[in-house]
């Protein structure tokens, strides 16, 4: 299909605001401080694997004729966390891109140029209209609305069972999930949700995209790979410490953090495990010796920026993304150890919680982030999840308090939903 399509484009204000253009359930959403992508409709769509999506998304971007004006046409979506699940992306008949230098429109037509918009289902108005949501939260979520799953016990016995395999041998490290199941009594908004949350965490990746059985929505504080040309930055983050409101007691816990065995142990096997992967796709590589504190509004992590330059060949983003998905930050290490444990462990499926999320173009360029600090809506129903990076040195009642503190900050944001 994509080889009918053309590319056309026009300039928007430089003031333009993506979030204004999100239309609701079926769109997508991906934007880090104003710069990103705003979708709507399906023009052609990219189905496979994640090993399979850097060839099939080149071809099908690459069949696009663009009009020379503009960004570069880009493909989006959300894949699952299992790297060898089927996945897809969307070519979407409208786009909305915020670059450093602007705001465009990309508008894919067919080869007379006829619109697709309408064919593709879209029926958000051009202009969009001001926006009129909640100002206040709605109260907060009763405890006969929500379900763990699994609850505080049996979590801290998955945790125990991991740390028995990591003593064992089996694997270093594995990063454990659990989801909190709400039933909000109410039709929930992933416009408004989308909205609060970008409030909450300026810096993070806001997303929003349509999933097989709703919409999952969130804020993501962690990179998984951007691509400019030959220029690749990630940003893993592994290890984490609650924020406190006094600065004094805030900034403890940040020195705390940066001096835990067991956090930078954890952090450890992420950024051996990175560098190994991305060694063969880079010329030059680079990262600090020790990690740095990485902020949010509620938590501290522990990070290591890298930055590397491609080498010739590779020239897509989503070949750096399957190289290094699941890093052991979402999955574990060794990774088939860790993904064998999650089956096991996890009584729930995750779809594509904790897998990659963001937009490539027709270049090869793209921003890629992990779906994190999410939660999946579909009706009056919200599926929040958390997780917890296990190590040996992990105490269950801590990984039970660290994913419940995840819980309550999004939940605070899901009353505005």
């Amino acid at each position: 299909m994509s080889a009918l399509l053309r590319a056309q484009a026009r300039p928007l204000g430089p003031a333009f605001d993506l979030a204004a253009t999100y239309g609701g359930p079926r769109d997508f959403f991906f934007e880090q401080e104003g710069v990103g992508v705003s979708a709507t409709g399906i023009a052609a769509r990219v189905d496979g694997p994640l090993p399979d999506m850097a060839e099939a998304t080149a071809d099908a971007l690459g069949a696009i004729q663009a009009d020379g004006t503009g960004p570069a046409p880009r493909a989006m979506g959300a894949l699952p966390f299992d790297p060898l699940a089927p996945g897809s992306l969307v070519i979407p008949a409208r786009a909305t891109v915020r670059t450093a230098a602007g705001a465009w429109e990309l508008e894919m037509t067919g080869p007379r140029g006829a619109g697709l918009s309408e064919a593709a289902g879209d029926s958000r108005p051009q202009v969009p209209a001001r926006w009129a949501g909640r100002t206040s939260p709605r109260a907060p979520f009763g405890e006969l609305q929500m379900l763990e799953r699994p609850d505080a016990s049996a979590y801290a016995g998955m945790v125990e069972a991991a740390r028995a395999r990591i003593r064992a041998g089996a694997l270093d490290k594995v990063v454990l999930a659990r989801t909190l199941e709400v039933r909000a009594g109410r039709t929930l908004d992933p416009a408004q949700l989308l909205r609060r949350l970008r409030a909450v965490e300026p810096a993070g990746y806001a997303f929003a995209a349509p999933t097989a059985t709703g919409t999952l929505v969130g804020a993501s504080p962690e990179l998984l790979a951007q691509v400019s040309g030959r220029t690749l930055i990630m940003n893993p983050l592994a290890g984490s410490a609650p924020r406190h409101g006094d600065p004094r007691a805030d900034h403890a816990a940040g020195e705390q953090l940066l001096r835990s065995d067991k956090d930078r142990h954890e952090h450890e096997v992420v950024v051996r495990a990175v560098a190994a992967a991305l060694a063969p796709l880079c010329d030059g590589l680079d990262h600090p010796d020790e990690p740095v504190l990485h902020a949010t509004a509620n938590v501290w992590h522990l990070a290591t920026p890298f930055h590397g330059r491609l080498r010739i060949g590779v020239r897509s983003v989503l070949s750096v993304v399957a190289a290094l998905h699941p890093t052991p930050a979402v999955g574990g290490f060794p990774a088939a150890a860790a993904l064998e444990t999650l089956r096991e462990l996890e009584p729930f499926e995750r779809g594509s919680y904790a897998g990659p999320i963001g937009w490539v173009d027709a270049e090869g360029d793209g921003v890629w982030a992990l779906a994190l600090r999410c939660a999946e809506l579909s009706g009056e129903h919200a599926r929040l999840y958390a997780g917890a990076g296990i190590v040996a040195e992990s105490d269950p009642d801590s990984e039970v308090e660290e994913t419940a503190r995840k819980f309550r900050a999004f939940l605070d944001s899901l009353r505005w939903g």
